[in-house]
């Protein structure tokens, strides 16, 4: 593939006032190096604050800022504006995702009735569309006002337009305007494709991507990111090789996909040959491909790897100073201590973390959410206190994925009452805070309490989804509610229409194994046709073992031996059992297959 670097060009413009007598010029290469209080200033001093077209420029530098209200204040007091004053004031609050400020001043400029919006203003408003409430009914209002004016629509207003429909999933609405416009354009069709993504349709996707007439990179991008969300990775490996055999260049989009599918398929392979391509191409220093390669690194385990490049690129954002390169550098420490976390690597997550205090970079929700997870599962409750402090002091209590993760910790520490507490506490319930709780309460084998919390989720409004029931059948597992159980995983199927998967299915299982029914779990694997998951057998083995039932044993460790050969876990469950049982033959049998198999246990470890 062609390796080559992208060039910004930097237009340097010279303001010249000759009417005013202004003998300076005011030079500028990028909003980012003018302070936009020292322009205005000049302004005012030179008598230009009348001139519009300089006015809209330093409208435009205050809004190259998150605080925006040296921008609003400017926007009220400009006596006559034009229709880039208003697209300037429009596009830039929706840039820093204040998208209902964008629309009400939409509306205002409507309201006005003195100017009309351009194409741009009305593709600005139409994406802000998404992100507010009724935002489809807006949306509508502005293609209906379009219509009504006969505005002159450009390819690309069009494409705001199918996408607002897209956004909002009415893909009857997409696919005619689709077959509506005349001129459609490469942006036209990858927006169809993503709808059809969006809706499922992987039947046709395929043959509709191959149809296209043009198949530009965002193309590309589009059905392989989409196949993959989808979790169709194969599907999505074999486009991408096909990419690369049409010769289509990667960009920085393609290659953090590329990325996120090597490290879904755990595919070091594939993910190193993708680092070389980038090595190559020149964007190896581009924050987002960078962070989806150390991140690839850590999925596949090579902690040792993802190492050296954080060090690396530590050092490329350290001799930067933008706030954008300050919130890089705290997405590659989060990473990295996410990566540790997921490993069992506790211990080097602390390092990590205590580092990332010492060097004063941000800390950010992802970051304290990987740690309170390491307290979790390592049952360090000082730690996961501390952590709780934290969140306080930077106004992070009430966010729900971090609210999850504190309540996990406090019920996996043992701190039953505290995890209640702060679900109480918790504002805004959403149905993961509400399966977090559930689950906590069947973890300490209170299945009363954990049905109790389920029935009062249902009463709030609150759907449950697949976590939801994995919660509750094991809470009824471990407390014996066997009737309870079975009532609930009929429900998940009959009333939620949720397909049960493996957890769900494992969970049924242990039910039935736990209360001793060991012969209704073979008439319900083999009813429910998933005699092929291992997951299944092993739950089925061990509750031969809890009930020391050789006979069943003997049929049902051939299976999970056929389906799991290589897991010691399971060899040494079947041959404990034999052994309580004083089946000293088959426990040696068991043993002698494992070393024959070269199967070896993982020595065991304790934090304590």
């Amino acid at each position: 593939m062609p390796a080559k670097l992208l060039f910004s060009v930097i237009t340097r413009t010279c303001i010249i006032n000759s009417n005013y007598k202004i003998n300076k010029l005011v030079c500028y290469s990028s909003f980012s190096h003018i302070n936009p209080q020292s322009y205005h200033s000049t302004l005012i001093k030179n008598g230009s604050t009348h001139l519009l077209h300089l006015v809209n420029y330093l409208l435009s530098l205050y809004l190259k800022f998150p605080d925006s209200e040296y921008a609003s204040k400017l926007f009220d007091e400009i006596p006559e504006r034009d229709v880039r004053t208003w697209t300037v004031l429009i596009s830039g609050f929706s840039r820093y995702g204040h998208h209902r400020i964008a629309l009400d001043y939409f509306t205002e400029m409507q309201n006005e009735g003195i100017v009309a919006p351009n194409a741009f203003t009305l593709s600005t408003a139409l994406k802000c569309c998404a992100s507010v409430n009724n935002g489809l009914l807006i949306g509508k209002a502005i293609h209906g006002w379009i219509t009504r004016n006969g505005i002159d629509v450009d390819v690309a207003l069009h494409n705001s337009v199918l996408d607002h429909y897209s956004k909002f999933r009415m893909f009857d609405y997409v696919k005619r305007f689709f077959g509506l416009m005349d001129i459609k354009d490469s942006t036209s069709w990858n927006i169809v494709m993503a709808a059809s993504l969006r809706k499922g349709d992987m039947e046709n996707i395929l043959d509709f991507f191959w149809r296209l007439p043009i198949k530009t990179v965002s193309s590309w991008n589009t059905i392989i990111g989409g196949l993959l969300q989808r979790g169709l990775e194969i599907n999505a490996l074999e486009l991408l090789h096909d990419m690369v055999k049409v010769g289509t260049a990667f960009n920085r989009v393609t290659f953090s996909i590329s990325l996120v599918l090597a490290s879904s398929l755990k595919s070091l392979v594939l993910g190193r040959q993708i680092h070389c391509q980038l090595l190559r191409s020149g964007v190896n220093e581009d924050p987002f491909a960078c962070t989806s390669l150390l991140d690839m690194y850590c999925k596949c385990g090579k902690m040792d790897k993802a190492s050296v490049i954080f060090r690396e690129l530590k050092l490329i954002s350290c001799s930067k100073g933008s706030q954008d390169d300050l919130n890089d550098r705290t997405v590659l420490w989060s990473t990295m201590i996410a990566g540790y976390v997921q490993h069992g690597m506790v211990k080097d997550a602390l390092v990590y973390f205590n580092s990332m205090i010492h060097e004063q970079v941000e800390v950010d929700l992802f970051t304290l959410t990987s740690v309170v997870s390491a307290s979790a599962n390592t049952a360090l409750l000082e730690l996961g206190q501390q952590i709780h402090a934290r969140t306080l002091k930077l106004g992070h209590g009430q966010e729900v994925i971090l609210c999850s993760s504190m309540i996990d910790m406090y019920a996996k520490c043992g701190k039953l009452d505290d995890a209640l507490s702060f679900f109480r506490q918790t504002r805004t319930r959403n149905v993961v805070i509400w399966s977090v709780m559930i689950s906590s309460y069947g973890m300490h084998g209170l299945g009363n309490e954990a049905v109790q919390l389920f029935e009062s989720m249902k009463k709030e409004g609150i759907r449950p989804n697949e976590v939801s029931f994995v919660g509750i059948l094991t809470a009824c597992s471990h407390a014996g509610l066997i009737e309870e159980g079975c009532k609930y995983f009929k429900a998940m199927i009959d009333v939620y229409g949720i397909q049960p998967g493996i957890e769900h299915f494992a969970c049924m299982v242990d039910l039935f194994g736990r209360a001793g029914h060991l012969k209704e779990i073979k008439d319900f694997v083999y009813e429910n046709g998933i005699h092929h998951l291992r997951e299944v057998w092993k739950s089925y083995v061990s509750s031969c073992w809890l009930h020391k039932n050789v006979e069943m044993m003997n049929s049902v460790s051939k299976k999970l031996l056929e389906l799991d050969p290589d897991e010691a876990d399971s060899y040494l469950v079947i041959s404990n059992t034999y052994s309580a049982n004083h089946a000293w033959e088959n426990a040696t049998k068991v043993r002698g297959l494992m070393l024959e198999r070269e199967v070896r246990k993982i020595p065991g470890r304790s934090w304590i």
